[in-house]
C-alpha cells in the first residue's frame, strides 16, 4: 500500500507508517498490555444488563468520498464520472462502484446528512469514534471500549474489543480512557492471529502449567498488600492473553470451507471480514476493520475504482453472510470515516477534506433497514434535510445495540455520561 501514500494530504497522520500509527507491539509486552493505567475501574450508574448484541465498524481511514459511494451526484458539476445505480430498495441509488452492495440495500440504512464541521484527520477520527470533540480537559473512551464494557461477556475467553488492520500485530491500544485498560483493544495484523499467541514447542505443557501456578501464587501474595489499578491491569491482561492462546483457532480463516473463503474474495480485506465474522460467532462484542487510505487529494477517481471495488465485494458478502446466518439482527455494522471529500474537484483530479455534508452507512440490529435518512443539495455542498453529527451517531450506535445512551458511568465518585448529553439518538432510524 506504500504506493498509495501519494494520494494523502501529507499531514502527520499519514506521515507515520501504519505500524507506528497503530502502536503495534507484542501481545505480552508490558507497555502494550497496560495501554494506559491512569484510570480506575468504573461502574454503571444503575443496572445495564449485558446482551448478545455486537458492533462492527468499518473505518474507511483517510476519508471515503460520499460522492463515489453513498450519495452520488451524477451529471452535476461536482459529481465526477460515475453513474448512480438502482439498489434492492426502489428509489435509493448509490454509486456504480458498489454494485454488490446495491443488492444488499434492503439491509442498509444510509445517513446522508452528516455534518461534523471538522476537516482535520486526527480530530475528525477522534470525534467519530468517541462522539465528542477533542479537548485538553478530558479524554473520552472510543465506541469499541464502550461496547466492550456494556456488551462483552468475559466468559468467552476472547477480548471484547478487537481492531483488525494491516500493520497491526497483537499489541494493545489505548482507547478506553477512564473505563480502564481492561477495555482497550487488541490489534490483529490483517487476517493473522495475535503475535506471540502460540506456546513454543520447546516448553512442555506440564512445565507451562507450573510456571503459571507459581506466577498466580506470587501475584496473590503481592496483591494482598499492594493492589492498585496498575497491578489489576497486569493481572487481567496476562490472564486474558492465556485464554486467547487457548482459542487461537478462532482467528484462523483456513478453518473455513474453501467456498466461504472464495466468496469473500482473494483480498486482505475479504479475509479480515471473514475473521470478523468468526470473532462475532465466538462472542466478541466489538470488531473494527480498517480499510485505508482514502485521502485522495490526487487521482480520486482511479483510486476509488480500485479501493471501493475491493470494499464492495468484502462488505456486501459480510452483510449477506450475517443475514443468512441470522446474525445481522443482533449485529450493528457501521461504515464511517473521519469526514468525506469535497464536492469540488481540484486541479489534480482529487477531492479534498469535507466534513460539512457527507455520509455514514449502518446495517443490522435495531436500525431501520432499507432506508436513506437526510439529504444534501443537488451538488452535495450542504445538508438540506436530516442533519446529524458525530454525537448523534455515537448515541445511535449505542441505542442500536440496546444500550441506553443516556446512562452514566460512575468513575472516582463522579457521574460521567456514556455519550454527549448535548446530542441525542437519531430516533427516525431506530426501531
Amino acid at each position: 500500500m506504500s504506493n498509495r501514500a501519494r494520494y494523502a494530504c501529507g499531514s502527520m497522520d499519514h506521515a507515520l507508517s501504519r505500524r507506528r500509527f497503530l502502536g503495534a507491539s507484542g501481545l505480552l509486552g508490558a507497555s502494550g498490555l497496560l495501554g494506559g493505567v491512569a484510570s480506575l475501574p468504573s461502574k454503571v450508574a444503575g443496572a445495564i444488563p449485558k446482551n448478545d448484541y455486537r458492533v462492527v465498524v468499518f473505518n474507511m481511514h483517510g476519508g471515503l468520498s460520499q460522492l463515489e459511494s453513498w450519495d452520488p451526484k451524477p451529471s452535476t458539476n461536482t459529481g465526477g464520472p460515475f453513474r448512480a445505480i438502482a439498489t434492492s430498495v426502489p428509489g435509493i441509488h448509490i454509486s456504480e462502484l458498489l454494485p454488490k452492495t446495491a443488492k444488499q440495500m434492503h439491509h442498509l440504512c444510509l445517513l446522508r446528512g452528516v455534518n461534523t464541521a471538522e476537516d482535520d484527520h486526527g480530530k475528525g477520527a477522534y470525534m467519530m469514534l468517541t462522539g465528542r470533540r477533542q479537548t485538553p480537559a478530558a479524554e473520552y473512551p472510543q465506541v469499541g471500549s464502550v461496547a466492550a464494557k456494556m456488551l462483552h461477556d468475559d466468559q468467552t475467553g476472547l477480548p471484547g474489543h478487537i481492531i483488525i488492520t494491516p500493520g497491526g500485530g497483537g499489541g494493545r491500544g489505548n482507547e478506553a480512557a477512564y473505563l480502564g485498560p481492561k477495555f482497550n483493544s487488541i490489534h490483529l495484523g490483517g487476517d493473522k492471529p495475535p503475535q506471540n499467541s502460540n506456546k513454543p514447542d520447546a516448553i512442555a505443557q506440564e512445565a507451562e502449567d507450573r510456571r503459571h501456578l507459581l506466577r498466580r501464587k506470587i501475584n496473590e501474595q503481592y496483591l494482598s498488600q499492594r493492589r492498585s489499578a496498575i497491578t489489576d491491569a497486569y493481572t487481567h491482561s496476562y490472564e486474558q492473553a492465556l485464554k486467547l492462546m487457548e482459542r487461537r483457532e478462532v482467528f484462523d480463516v483456513s478453518k473455513e470451507p474453501q467456498a466461504a473463503q472464495d466468496k469473500y474474495g482473494n483480498s486482505e480485506l475479504g479475509r479480515q471480514c471473514l475473521v470478523a465474522r468468526r470473532l462475532l460467532e465466538n462472542g466478541v462484542s466489538f470488531v473494527q476493520i480498517t480499510h485505508s487510505n482514502y485521502d485522495t487529494h490526487n487521482d480520486n477517481f482511479n483510486f476509488h475504482i480500485e479501493q471501493v471495488g475491493e470494499f464492495d465485494l468484502a462488505y456486501a458478502t459480510f452483510i449477506e453472510d450475517l443475514a443468512e446466518r441470522g446474525m445481522l439482527e443482533k449485529t450493528l455494522v457501521v461504515v464511517l470515516s473521519e469526514f468525506g471529500r469535497t464536492p469540488h474537484i481540484n486541479l489534480y483530479y482529487g477531492r479534498d477534506h469535507w466534513s460539512k455534508a457527507w455520509s455514514v452507512a449502518m446495517a443490522g440490529a435495531k436500525v431501520v433497514p432499507g432506508a436513506a435518512f437526510g439529504q444534501t443539495n443537488k451538488e452535495g455542498t450542504e445538508v438540506v434535510d436530516g442533519q446529524v453529527d458525530h454525537g448523534d451517531i455515537f448515541h445511535t450506535i449505542l441505542r442500536g445495540v440496546g444500550v441506553d445512551s443516556s446512562q452514566s458511568l460512575i468513575v472516582d465518585g463522579r457521574e460521567l455520561p456514556i455519550a454527549d448529553p448535548a446530542a441525542e439518538p437519531i430516533w427516525k432510524v431506530l426501531v
